[in-house]
């Protein structure tokens, strides 16, 4: 797989939980969404936002989701543009695996303290996840390109390069 279509993945991921950290905002503020993808007791929107447990340190978990996404694309696309200075790749995999901590931290949450899931969470985790992925196989290119990378060989004395 080329590294275009890696960070084309790591995009698509970003902007669809973007998205569904806005839709799981709009259902906050407008309980009437909460019905569209509350299923059953279990698997319920409403469930998870009517228990009092949907913030962290203080912050909704649904504006982590939002800053978190606009984040992992703002830092994609510093990576993107700036392919040959692996530290934007290094910060979008640091970026990246804090929020799938994050991620399950709050699955955590909704299963064992909470006893339902929120679909539209759940799906913006999924893909949280996937943007992870991604950004792991281009952290592992970007070490791979580096000319003090493992696979290069210590030039010798004399501008010689040794040979393994």
């Amino acid at each position: 797989m080329r590294s275009r279509t890696v960070r084309s993945v790591v995009y698509f991921a970003g902007g669809l939980g973007l998205i569904l950290s806005l839709f799981a905002a709009a259902e906050v503020l407008d309980p009437a969404l909460q019905s569209i993808c509350s299923i059953n007791s279990f698997y319920s929107c409403g469930a998870v936002t009517r228990s009092g447990l949907t913030s962290t340190l203080g912050i909704p978990d649904y504006l982590w989701g939002i800053g978190g996404f606009v984040l992992i694309l703002i830092v994609a696309g510093l990576a993107e543009r700036n392919r040959g200075d692996a530290r934007y790749t290094y910060a979008l995999l640091g970026l990246t695996t804090l929020g799938v901590a994050l991620a399950f931290y709050l699955l955590y949450v909704e299963l064992a303290r909470i006893h339902a899931l929120c679909p539209v969470c759940v799906s913006a985790y999924f893909f949280g996840g996937v943007a992870w992925v991604g950004a792991i196989e281009l952290t592992r290119r970007a070490v791979r390109r580096r000319p003090d990378g493992p696979a290069a060989a210590p030039p010798s004395e004399g501008g010689v390069v040794a040979q393994p």
